[in-house]
């Protein structure tokens, strides 16, 4: 019976028959290439690092750290580089019997107001799974100053997403000077916003920017050189020695320099480069690979972007890939607009003005569809906007549509794209 029963479990003939079984071997520890691992040093942004050991070493000296506002595309190290720098400046508190120190780290995704962010942060303090509700806001700022009473004497409190919270921004205002307002006694606390969002800071209103931002911190887009040395020191720890052509490297890095510049993109291509080689039963990781690795995450990117996008962001987008096909791009504000108002009517829309359609095309711009520049052509002329397409335009056809209230322009525009051999 013991023998039947492990037969059915097993119906192959011989382990080397099992489907899991791989015969060739390309990794040693996949772990490293994963979006949850933590280097141990990041000397591409030494710069960066040093900012931030500057603003955080007030702490060490008995008074606040400086508040500090970190910025940059996503994938540059922002969040890497804070947690690197505050757990050695929690192994020094540790060590030392004059510095008493509490971090607070959360995420305002999904926190778009004041309180709700406030609520969260009383969830994370408290360690609870239930954020308390039912009280006005200023209620709800009084709680989260009772729970940093009982917190050490030094508070730090980072919030990643920041700019999720966008104009409702009191609590940012409240909280780097609820000492100097006597909400909270014997506490000095500063606060760390985190952002991919580059216009945020513009946006708040003057009194946080004066409260909040002591210190402000670009991470710069990471070009190829920096790219390749992230991805040699990962490369040595991940795959089996001698698995990648001499090109991989340089590859996958070139193509996230084109992009955004993004280490984790950069990781992401290396890593599923990896995979299909691994899968396809090759001993060598290819360029083939890493061409078809970026084919496959582009696409899995755009596919999961525009489905989230509204019907003004889809009617905005329509609008420049008919001017691109058109090959009339880069294109300005107003001309996409023209192209916009004839989409809307077609399809019985309801058209915003052009103020409107901007900001859409700008927000398409922030999420990787569309490349928005900003031209200036002197005094008289001013300066304006410039839109083009910046997805692959067979797949961005392809995916918007699957959206019934617009595929038949979206089909319209797919046959002047194939007439045309653009697609």
């Amino acid at each position: 019976m013991v023998g039947d029963e492990a037969d059915s479990r097993n119906p192959y003939e011989s382990f080397e028959d099992n489907p899991y079984r791989s015969s060739v071997n390309i990794f040693t520890n996949e772990s490293v290439l994963k979006e949850d691992w933590q280097p141990e040093k990041l000397p591409e942004r030494e710069a960066e690092l040093d900012e931030i050991r500057n603003a955080l070493a007030p702490a060490t000296r008995g008074v606040n750290a400086h508040n500090l506002f970190l910025y940059g595309k996503t994938g540059q190290g922002k969040t890497v580089a804070i947690d690197h720098e505050l757990a050695l400046l929690q192994d020094y508190a540790a060590s030392q019997d004059t510095l008493d120190l509490s971090v607070i780290k959360t995420s305002a995704n999904n926190q778009t107001t004041s309180y709700q962010l406030c609520a969260h942060l009383i969830k994370e303090i408290r360690d609870s799974r239930k954020k308390p509700s039912g009280i006005d806001q200023q209620s709800m700022f009084d709680l989260l100053y009772e729970e940093i009473s009982d917190l050490e004497e030094t508070v730090i409190i980072v919030i990643d997403e920041i700019d999720a919270i966008g104009s409702n921004d009191e609590l940012l205002y409240e909280l780097p000077r609820a000492r100097k307002n006597n909400y909270i006694e014997d506490q000095w606390v500063s606060v760390i916003g985190i952002s991919n969002n580059l216009q945020f800071r513009d946006n708040l209103s003057p009194k946080v920017k004066d409260s909040l931002y002591d210190s402000e911190i670009e991470f710069a887009p990471y070009n190829a050189e920096k790219l390749t040395s992230i991805l040699e020191r990962r490369a040595e720890r991940a795959f089996v020695d001698g698995v990648l052509d001499d090109d991989v490297i340089p590859l996958c890095s070139a193509f996230a320099a084109q992009d955004e510049g993004s280490a984790r993109q950069a990781i992401r291509l290396l890593y599923k480069s990896g995979e299909l080689a691994l899968n396809y039963g090759d001993d060598i990781v290819s360029e083939t690979h890493v061409r078809e690795a970026r084919d496959i995450l582009e696409r899995k990117r755009i596919e999961e972007g525009m489905r989230s996008l509204t019907t003004q962001d889809q009617f905005a987008l329509l609008s420049v890939v008919a001017l691109e096909i058109d090959g009339e791009t880069p294109a300005r504000t107003r001309q996409v607009y023209q192209k916009y108002k004839s989409i809307v009517d077609r399809l019985d829309g309801n058209q915003l003005v052009e103020r409107r359609v901007r900001d859409h095309l700008q927000s398409l711009g922030m999420q990787g569809f569309l490349l928005a520049e900003t031209r200036n052509t002197g005094i008289q002329g001013g300066s304006h906007y410039r839109f083009e397409l910046k997805t692959d335009l067979e797949a961005t056809l392809d995916i918007l549509s699957e959206d019934t209230r617009i595929d038949d322009v979206v089909s319209d525009l797919t046959e002047i794209a194939t007439a045309k051999e653009l697609t």
